[in-house]
C-alpha cells in the first residue's frame, strides 16, 4: 500500500504542476483558454463598476444629436451649413474652449441643390445673363461644404475619422489629417495595429480644421464589450492619435510625444506615452484600459437644437471642451461596455480625455506578466509542498488566507496603484490545486475507493456534479459558421410618435407592435435575437438547423405585415397614431454563437450578411414598400411570388444585388398582378437596355394603373434624369445608396 500512496502522491503534483503551467503558458499568451478569459472579463467588468466614481466632470460637455435635435431641425445628417452655423453658435456665441466632432463628413453635401444650378448654368441657361448674376451672387451661400470649413477654420476644432481594417471594404475616402510621427524610427511599431485603409474627412474640411482623430476601436473582445481602445494606430509608415489624444493635445497646443519603451523577450515594447509631462499608460500596441467615470451621464449632455437656438444658458458651455456626437436611437452610436449595456460612443471618449486630464487610466505594464507568474508558482509551490503536511483544519485556512491575500493584492493594485493584474488565473489555480489536495488527500488516507466514495458524496451529490459537467459543455463560448436567414424590422416615424406620446403611451404602443410580432416570428420557428428601441432583429436557422429557413422568413414578414393592417383601426380607436413598418430579410453565412457573461447569455448572429440585412430594411422607405428581401433569399424560397424593385449597391458593400418585394405564395397572386409582374421585367429590360422611350411607356401604364406606388414614379425620375443626362458607357442600371 505504500507504493501506491507513493503513486498517487505523484500524480497528485503532476496534476497540480500541470495545472499551474498550463494557467503560466496562458497569462503569457501561449496557450488561449476563452473559459479563462470569460472569468477574467467577468471580474474585471465588476471590479471597475464597483470602483467608478459616478461623479460628472465639469469641463466636458457633450452636444448630443439626439432625438429632440432630429425632431426639431430634421433627420440626420444635416446640412453642412447648419452644422457650421452649430460651431459658430458654440465658438462665438457660447464661447466654448475647444471642440471635438464624433462624426465624419466624407461625402459631399449637395442638399442646397448646387449641383443642379451649376448644370443649368452650364447648359439650359449658360445665356440667361441675369440667372447667372443671381446665382453667382448666391453661389457661395450654397456651397455649404465651403461654408463648413470656413466655420472651421482657425478654431480649435477636432474632426473626426476612422479606419478600416477590411481592405476590400472602403478605397480610401478623404484626406487624413497631419501624423503624429512616421515610423520608420519607432522600435515598436510592428506591435501597432495596421488598419488596411481609412474614410477620413473631405480635404477642404481637414485642411481647415486644427487636427483630426480616429473614432474606431478594432479591440472588442469576444463578449461584444468594449474594454481597450488604442490611441495610436500605425498606417502606411505613420502614427495616427485617436480623437480623445488629438483633443488632448490640442489643449496643450500640440506638443510631441515621446515614447518610453521596455526590452521583453528581446523586442522593444511601448509602455507609455509622454505628453508635456503627462505620463499616459499604454500596452504595446497602443491600447487603454477604457476609463469610465461611471454609468452613462458623468458628462453634462445639451441637445444641439437648444445650442442652435441659443436656448441654453452660457454659463453651460463657456470655456468648456465640447464634443458633438449622436445619441438618437435611430443613429445607432451606442456601444456595450463593463459599467453600461448600451453606452453612447461619444461618452467613451469624453471619459478617455476627462482621465488623462486627471492621469487617472489604469495601466497593465509589461513587467506585470513577470510578477504574475512569481504569484503562480508560489501559490502552486504552496499547495503542493505545504498543505499535504497540515492538517485539514490548518489547510483550510491557509487556503482562506491565500484567497484572501489575492483578491486583496488585485483590488490594492487597481485602487492604490492603478495597475490591473489578473484574478481569474490565481483563483482558479487556488479553488483546483486545493480540491486535488482534498481529492488525493482522502485517497491516500482512507484506502479505500468505496468509502472515499460515500464520503465525498456527502458534500456534492454526483447528479449536481455530472449537471454542472454538462452546463460547462453548453455554455462554453463556441461559435460557427451557418447559412441562415436574418431579420431586421423597424417602425416608421418612431421619433415623431415618441414626441407626441407621454413615456406610458409610447410603451403601450411599442408593446403593442412587438407583442404580435414577436408571437408570430416565435410562430415560424424564428429566433428573436434583441429589440433595439423600436426595431426587431431576429433570426431563422439556428440553433436548430432549419433548411427552409428563409421560408419561415419571409412567412413571418408577411403575416407582420397583414397583422399591421389590422392593428391601424385598434390604435385609431385609441387615439394613438397610424403605424407602419418596414422589414430587411438576407440570407447568407452568418456567424452564430454564445456571446455574455455567466450571468446572462446572448446568441446571436454576425457578419456581412447580417449587416446587409439590416440596410435592406433602410431601402424599404426609399421604395416605398413594407418588405424587401435580397436575391439569396428569393433564391432560397422559390414558392413566393416577388417583384422585382432594382439592382442596388448598398453602403459598404462593392458588390451589386437584386432586391426584391414578396408578395405572397405563387397560387395566392392574382391574373392582374401576373400582368403587372410581366409588365415590370419588360419595363426593367427596357430601362436597363437604356430603351428611353420603351420603358417610359411602360412604367407609365403601370404608374397609371397603380398611381399610389412610389416604385414607378422612382424609375420615371431616374429616367428623365437619364434622357437629359445620359449615363455612362460602362452603366450597368446599378443604384448605389451611399446612406444606411
Amino acid at each position: 500500500m505504500q507504493f501506491s500512496n507513493k503513486w498517487l502522491s505523484f500524480y497528485r503534483i503532476l496534476l497540480c504542476m500541470g495545472i499551474t503551467l498550463t494557467l503560466i503558458l496562458n497569462i503569457a499568451n501561449k496557450l488561449p483558454l476563452p473559459t479563462l478569459e470569460r472569468m477574467e472579463h467577468i471580474l474585471y467588468d465588476l471590479r471597475l463598476s464597483k470602483t467608478v466614481v459616478n461623479t460628472i466632470d465639469p469641463r466636458i460637455v457633450i452636444v448630443a444629436i439626439d432625438e429632440a435635435s432630429l425632431a426639431q431641425e430634421g433627420h440626420w445628417p444635416w446640412p453642412r451649413d447648419k452644422v457650421g452655423y452649430l460651431v459658430d453658435m458654440l465658438f462665438d456665441y457660447y464661447g466654448i474652449k475647444l471642440l471635438g466632432f464624433d462624426m465624419t463628413f466624407s461625402e459631399p453635401d449637395t442638399s442646397s441643390g448646387i449641383n443642379t444650378f451649376n448644370r443649368l448654368a452650364d447648359q439650359e441657361l449658360h445665356n440667361d445673363a441675369t440667372f447667372l448674376a443671381a446665382f453667382n451672387k448666391l453661389k457661395p451661400q450654397l456651397a455649404y461644404d465651403e461654408v463648413f470649413a470656413k466655420s472651421l477654420s482657425r478654431r480649435p476644432v477636432v474632426l473626426g475619422y476612422y479606419f478600416s481594417h477590411i481592405q476590400e471594404k472602403y478605397p480610401e475616402i478623404g484626406q487624413l489629417p497631419l501624423s503624429v510621427t512616421s515610423t520608420a524610427t519607432l522600435p515598436f511599431s510592428n506591435l501597432l495595429d495596421s488598419p488596411k485603409s481609412y474614410v477620413a474627412n473631405l480635404p477642404e474640411l481637414q485642411t481647415a480644421a486644427a487636427s483630426a482623430g480616429f473614432f474606431e476601436n478594432p479591440y472588442i473582445d469576444k463578449d461584444g464589450i468594449y474594454r481597450k481602445l488604442p490611441l495610436l494606430l500605425e498606417y502606411k509608415g505613420q502614427l495616427y492619435e485617436s480623437l480623445a489624444l488629438a483633443l488632448f493635445r490640442s489643449l496643450l497646443n500640440y506638443p510631441p510625444i515621446q515614447f518610453e519603451t521596455s526590452e521583453q523577450y528581446g523586442n522593444s515594447r511601448l509602455e507609455s506615452l509622454h505628453i508635456a509631462g503627462i505620463r499616459v499608460p499604454v500596452d504595446e500596441a497602443a491600447a487603454i484600459l477604457l476609463p469610465f467615470r461611471g454609468r452613462e451621464g458623468c458628462f453634462t449632455y445639451i441637445s444641439a437644437t437648444e445650442v442652435l437656438n441659443g436656448t441654453v444658458d452660457k454659463a453651460k458651455l463657456q470655456n468648456k471642451i465640447v464634443l458633438i456626437g449622436s445619441t438618437a436611437v435611430g443613429l445607432l452610436d451606442s456601444r456595450a461596455t463593463p459599467v453600461q449595456h448600451i453606452y453612447p460612443g461619444v461618452e467613451m471618449h469624453a471619459n478617455i480625455l476627462s482621465a488623462m486630464l486627471d492621469e487617472t487610466i489604469k495601466s497593465r505594464p509589461n513587467y506585470i506578466v513577470g510578477l504574475e507568474v512569481i504569484e503562480l508558482v508560489l501559490i502552486g509551490l504552496l499547495i503542493i509542498f505545504v498543505f499535504p503536511r497540515l492538517s485539514a483544519a490548518w489547510s483550510a485556512i491557509g487556503f482562506l488566507a491565500i484567497l484572501s491575500a489575492s483578491v486583496w493584492g488585485n483590488i490594492y493594485c487597481w485602487t492604490q496603484m492603478g495597475v490591473d493584474t489578473i484574478l481569474a488565473a490565481p483563483l482558479v489555480q487556488l479553488f483546483s490545486l486545493y480540491g486535488i489536495q482534498i481529492f488525493f488527500g482522502f485517497f491516500l488516507e482512507s484506502r479505500k475507493k468505496k468509502h472515499i466514495s460515500a464520503m465525498f458524496g456527502q458534500y456534492i451529490p454526483p447528479e449536481l456534479v455530472e449537471q454542472m459537467s454538462r452546463s460547462d459543455e453548453a455554455f462554453t463560448l463556441q461559435g460557427e459558421s451557418r447559412k441562415m436567414t436574418v431579420f431586421f424590422s423597424d417602425v416608421r416615424g418612431f421619433t415623431s410618435i415618441s414626441e407626441t406620446q407621454d413615456p406610458k403611451a409610447l410603451c403601450e404602443i411599442i408593446n403593442a407592435i412587438f407583442t404580435p410580432a414577436t408571437h408570430l416570428i416565435h410562430e415560424a420557428n424564428g429566433t428573436i435575437d434583441k429589440y433595439i428601441g423600436d426595431a426587431i432583429m431576429a433570426f431563422w436557422g439556428a440553433p436548430m438547423h432549419n433548411p427552409q429557413h428563409a421560408s419561415k422568413a419571409i412567412q413571418s414578414a408577411l403575416a407582420i405585415v397583414t397583422m399591421l393592417g389590422a392593428l391601424q383601426k385598434e390604435f385609431i380607436n385609441r387615439g394613438w397614431p397610424i403605424i407602419d413598418m418596414g422589414i430587411g430579410i438576407n440570407t447568407g453565412t452568418m456567424n452564430v454563437g454564445n456571446m455574455g457573461s455567466q450571468f446572462r447569455i446572448a446568441y446571436t448572429v454576425m457578419g456581412d450578411a447580417v449587416n446587409l440585412g439590416a440596410r435592406l430594411e433602410g431601402l424599404t422607405k426609399q421604395y416605398g414598400v413594407k418588405i424587401i428581401v435580397s436575391e439569396t433569399t428569393r433564391h432560397d424560397a422559390l414558392e413566393f411570388a416577388y417583384r422585382e424593385l432594382d439592382r442596388v449597391r448598398v453602403k459598404g458593400k462593392q458588390q451589386p444585388i437584386t432586391i426584391y418585394e414578396p408578395l405572397g405564395l405563387i397560387d395566392t397572386i392574382s391574373p392582374e398582378q401576373h400582368q403587372a409582374l410581366n409588365k415590370l421585367d419588360a419595363a426593367l429590360h427596357a430601362y436597363r437596355q437604356q430603351q428611353w422611350p420603351a420603358a417610359t411607356g411602360l412604367f407609365t401604364a403601370l404608374a397609371g394603373q397603380y398611381p399610389h406606388d412610389k416604385l414607378y414614379q422612382i424609375y420615371l425620375e431616374r429616367i428623365a434624369f437619364y434622357q437629359q443626362n445620359p449615363p455612362a458607357a460602362d452603366w450597368d442600371g446599378v443604384e448605389t445608396h451611399t446612406s444606411k
